[in-house]
């Protein structure tokens, strides 16, 4: 005879779980920076041809590909922040990148421009993600 496995999903704590996420979604604030990271994101990603740095090639693919990176984790919290919270770790250090990639990269050092562009655009990433993150540290000890 065997007994029927208790479906997780009906479990009263992640019942409690998902609701304390879902009123961390909920927050102005919370709101705010997933929209604000998600814009910084796309930002990033079509930084080198708004700006003008395309032809430096490295510059010019991290910037796609971090930009990308964080508008899909910006996304994927705006959607299900319960199952994302476990990588909200990355969109900072995603944006620190996006801040010392002018210099990290293979290939001359890019304009100004690009510089001033990467860095204002990845203190914006790391700013907002962190704000989403202390959200959610928040709500977990109170």
């Amino acid at each position: 005879m065997t007994m029927p496995t208790p479906d997780i999903e009906q479990h009263p704590d992640v019942a409690a779980m998902r609701h304390r996420y879902d009123q961390l979604a909920e927050t102005p604030v919370a709101q705010s920076a997933d929209g604000l990271t998600f814009l910084a994101g796309l930002y990033v990603a079509m930084s080198p041809w708004v700006i003008g740095f395309s032809d430096h090639s490295a510059l010019t693919m991290t910037n796609l590909f971090t930009g990308i990176a964080v508008a899909l984790l910006a996304a994927g919290f705006v959607a299900s922040y319960g199952h994302f919270h476990g990588m909200a770790w990355v969109a900072p250090i995603l944006g620190a990148w996006a801040i010392v990639a002018p210099w990290a990269v293979d290939g001359p050092t890019p304009e100004n421009s690009a510089i001033v562009s990467n860095i204002i655009a990845g203190a914006v990433i790391v700013l907002c993600a962190l704000a989403m993150m202390s959200g959610g540290m928040r709500r977990t000890r109170s």
